[in-house]
């Protein structure tokens, strides 16, 4: 069960990544989310105030599963790679509303409060990397040290641009899948392309 907040939430993120912050209305958030239009201001203040939690919410949820998986001990720091990709990947496919809105925000955005939520993100993510080529380095698991913000940029660069792209690589590969199928074989190829080339860039080798 959601709650009343996360309703409108979700609602409202439907129609932003649809509309835009500008081209949506609160009127049409709170038909959406089926509430009376005084629970918006009631929950959130305004639209803008409405708009930051929905980053902030997504955003920490992103970091707290990611933060999750450096600190288990039932991996290697190969496998907590593997895993984070996996989870980046499901993330974009799986919330294509919220991603689609944060792209538009790191091109457009003038609220210092998202530039704020989105340095943060990317800072936690380049302290994350950090801290499992550390380890990975010192255990021996990779033997090649790359600049971290490069290996930031190789795992979301990859996936945002796939993410994009997607119905043109359909339409070059003519691919008649339903949209569900096709998204099953495509983020699988993408993951597993993604890994091949961290391999390299860390100096993981699976059997030696």
């Amino acid at each position: 069960m959601i709650s009343k907040e996360e309703n409108i939430l979700f609602a409202a993120e439907k129609l932003f990544a649809e509309k835009g912050f500008d081209g949506t209305s609160t009127r049409e958030i709170s038909k959406a989310a089926n509430v009376n239009i005084s629970m918006i201001s009631y929950y959130f203040g305004s639209k803008e105030k409405l708009y930051e939690k929905l980053v902030e919410y997504r955003m920490n949820e992103g970091q707290f599963f990611s933060r999750d998986i450096v600190e288990r001990t039932d991996l290697n720091d190969w496998q907590k790679i593997e895993k984070i990709i996996d989870q980046f990947s499901n993330r974009i496919r799986t919330q294509k509303c919220f991603y689609r809105i944060m792209q538009r925000e790191q091109l457009h955005t003038d609220n210092p409060q998202i530039v704020a939520f989105l340095k943060e993100t990317k800072m936690s993510f380049l302290s994350m990397y950090s801290r499992i080529l550390e380890s990975g380095l010192k255990s021996g698991v990779f033997t090649k040290n790359p600049p971290i913000y490069l290996l930031h940029s190789t795992i979301s660069g990859t996936l945002f641009y796939a993410f994009n792209a997607k119905e043109m690589y359909k339409e070059f590969l003519n691919d008649t899948d339903d949209e569900d199928t096709f998204d099953e074989k495509f983020y699988t190829e993408l993951n597993r392309h993604i890994k091949h080339l961290l391999k390299d860039l860390l100096g993981y080798e699976e059997n030696k």
